[in-house]
């Protein structure tokens, strides 16, 4: 397969920015002669499903891009509480490659980091400073939408795997409520309310509150934490014509990190005295601290200015304060084989975030056409400042076998870090359907970023830097009998990099490119859908790390894979969801040649089966089971040839309808508590143990 997609001649034959600017032109200009045509056609009856992959409201099944969703009934059924959890049953997504993690949530995708992959309602959510995470709450959500592969032209900077867009509760026409509790191993509570409707006395005004607390025990002992989330909406409707949704959240986090860190000789390879407990804490639980505030406050506006164009703006601001310290082990073990040296990281700061999309849509039809255009400006804006304690105090000696806690003398801040990051995009995207056959898609986009770093460390360099950049997007998907739609695609992605090579020069922006060909079928037989998508993604620009640990610029990250995925009811009962994921993905640097990426499996593969019970006394019950296989990956550590186990987990479900009002569930993940590892990078991390929810719900 790897040889077929690399002398492929698009890949070839586009390769360049001049014939990448040429695809774009033509494009384009196919749907501009349409705007001249008839603009008083009726509109189609095409049912709107999600925004994510363009900007403006398409199915899924009729874009030229790989997408895959999941909503909010999925979400509820498989308790989704952590919001790296959302995509273990889709193609394409890694989850939790660094085990189960209190304080972050993890996705690596088609081969790449998705850290820099969060938004939410289509704004970017910071993951900067290291560690000032912004971190999601599923509870919120309505669904959640993954656009994989680049995506500058839409969104600006950003990671090539792609982009995991979660889209908020909403205000409802109809007034409706629900209250859950939740109890579970590990300490587990959680309360939840979520109501909406429309606003007594009024018919243009409509609201939404949701709020939930949880508690509960870390994956590592000694270790929890608590939150509290709430998350208000306002929609009202200015007049016929104008409608904007205000939204607020707010999420404090109070416990202690739990952060699987752990040396390879004890994890992964056993010692003269065996192994590390999965659950050992190799920190020091009274003295580790993780305490996050988050708030959030935007607004969605809509405004239709005639019959062909329509303005949107989409605005948020948020804000977080964090105080963190967490130890992490050291890569290796002394010479005793049994001690380790412990590091620090310690951090007490806060941003500030502000972002704002601007676009303006234009709608044109004739009798064989329609054409839609996209016309937008966003900018971002994100700044934080905090103390810096990192690598302070003495942890050392700490014997992983039996622990000991309270030997250590406690680290204390010393430097004062700053950081800011801004980008402005001007983009243009058209999409031109022609004779309910042809989806033809193109878009260009310009952004100017600057990023900014300074610190008081004396070994650290200080960073300004300005970079401008052109993206292009293009697409054309058939839309053929049966339901088959194949398609072709191409994306590019750019990512600005903080810091300075060892010779003290500034990093260049990483630049992403994909070439994409598949094929999505929606048969008139079957309720769901199922996709095959091929791709070629590369990275250029990549920052590599030599086995002295010292980061330069220069690599080159290479992905092709295939992916395969299926969601639909078989019958009325009975919903299969399938997913399969073959990954090669490699790494080429000046130093060390071509090798393969490490903590990157080649194969994944999912299968979860759902049986509804309508009939006799079983009526009411509902089953469902699943099983995750995640294939052999290697030691991402310049220095080792670690070879990481496959391995497979299985999960289970069964809510049963008391009433029409009243359902009570249970939930297992990890059935049979496997003991694995999850993957290597320089340390390893054990994957999740057995978790068991059970929770009664309540809906009005």
């Amino acid at each position: 397969m790897s040889r077929s997609l690399s002398s492929s001649q698009p890949i070839n034959v586009l390769s360049s920015p001049a014939h990448r600017l040429a695809m774009a032109t033509l494009l384009l200009s196919c749907p501009l002669a349409a705007q001249a045509q008839d603009a008083n056609a009726q509109e189609s009856d095409t049912v709107v499903v999600t925004a994510t992959a363009m900007k403006v409201a398409a199915p899924p099944m009729e874009t030229p891009r790989s997408v895959s969703e999941v909503g909010r009934d999925e979400l509820d059924k498989r308790a989704v509480n952590s919001y790296d959890e959302t995509f273990r049953y889709r193609s394409g997504v890694q989850s939790a490659p660094y085990g189960t993690d209190n304080g972050v949530d993890w996705f690596n995708i088609r081969g790449f980091s998705g850290e820099d992959s969060t938004y939410q309602d289509g704004l970017r959510l910071f993951r900067e400073g290291g560690y000032f995470w912004w971190v999601t709450e599923p509870f919120g959500l309505e669904r959640v939408d993954l656009l994989k592969g680049p995506a500058s032209i839409l969104y600006g900077e950003a990671p090539p795997g792609g982009v995991v867009n979660a889209v908020s509760k909403r205000p409802t026409e109809e007034k409706q409520g629900q209250f859950e509790i939740q109890g579970g191993n590990k300490d587990h509570r959680q309360v939840g309310i979520d109501t909406s409707g429309p606003v007594a006395g009024t018919d243009d005004m409509r609201y939404r509150m949701v709020g939930l607390f949880r508690e509960g025990d870390g994956a590592l002992d000694h270790t929890d934490n608590q939150r509290v989330y709430l998350a208000p909406s306002l929609a009202v409707d200015l007049s016929d014509d104008t409608s904007v949704t205000f939204m607020a959240s707010y999420m404090k986090d109070h416990g202690t990190p739990s952060k699987g860190f752990r040396p390879v000789d004890g994890s992964l390879e056993g010692t003269e005295f065996g192994r590390i407990d999965r659950e050992t804490n190799l920190g020091e639980p009274d003295y580790e601290r993780q305490e996050r505030e988050q708030i959030s406050l935007g607004y969605e506006l809509e405004h239709k200015i005639d019959d062909t164009w329509e303005f949107q703006q989409n605005l948020r601001y948020n804000s977080m304060d964090l105080t963190l310290r967490s130890l992490s082990p050291d890569t290796m073990l002394n010479t005793d084989g049994r001690t380790v040296g412990r590091y620090l990281t310690y951090r007490d700061g806060s941003y500030d975030a502000f972002t704002v999309d601007n676009r303006l849509v234009g709608k044109w039809f004739t009798a064989n056409t329609e054409n839609t255009l996209l016309l937008g400006v966003d900018y971002q804006n994100f700044d934080v400042d905090y103390q810096n304690g990192d690598g302070t105090g003495d942890f050392s000696g700490f014997d992983v076998f039996d622990p000991e806690y309270g030997n250590y003398s406690p680290g204390n801040l010393r430097y004062h870090a700053e950081e800011k990051k801004a980008q402005i995009g001007v983009y243009i995207q058209d999409q031109l359907r022609v004779g309910d056959r042809w989806i033809l898609l193109g878009g260009v986009r310009h952004d100017s970023a600057s990023v900014e770093s300074y610190s008081e460390d004396p070994s650290a360099n200080d960073y300004d830097e300005t970079e401008n950049q052109l993206s292009f997007s293009g697409g054309v998907m058939y839309l053929g009998d049966y339901g088959l739609s194949p398609y072709l695609s191409y994306s590019e992605s750019f990512s600005p990099q903080v810091g300075r090579g060892p010779e003290g020069q500034a990093y260049e922006p990483s630049e992403g490119e994909q070439w994409e060909t598949g094929i999505k079928y929606t048969p008139d037989w079957l309720d769901g859908y199922m996709t095959a998508a091929v791709f070629d993604l590369k990275e250029t620009n990549t920052l590599y790390t030599n086995d002295q640990f010292i980061q330069s610029q220069g690599g080159e990250r290479h992905s092709q894979g295939f992916e395969l995925e299926g969601v639909g009811y078989l019958t009325e009962q009975l919903q299969l969801t399938a997913a399969y994921t073959y990954l090669d993905t490699t790494i080429e640097d000046p130093e060390r040649g071509e090798f393969r990426a490490g903590l990157t499996p080649r194969h994944q593969a999912s299968l979860w089966l759902d049986y509804g019970f309508e009939d006799g006394a079983l009526n009411g019950l509902d089953v469902g089971a699943g099983a995750r296989y995640v294939g052999e990956s290697v030691n991402a550590d310049p220095n080792r040839d670690d070879e990481v186990s496959s391995y497979t987990v299985y999960d289970a479900m069964a809510s049963y309808d008391i009433t029409p009002d009243w359902t009570a569930k249970v939930n297992v993940t990890n059935l049979t508590d496997k003991d694995y590892i999850s993957g290597c990078d320089s340390w390893c991390y054990y994957g999740e143990s057995r978790s068991v929810i059970g929770s009664l719900k309540y809906r009005w």
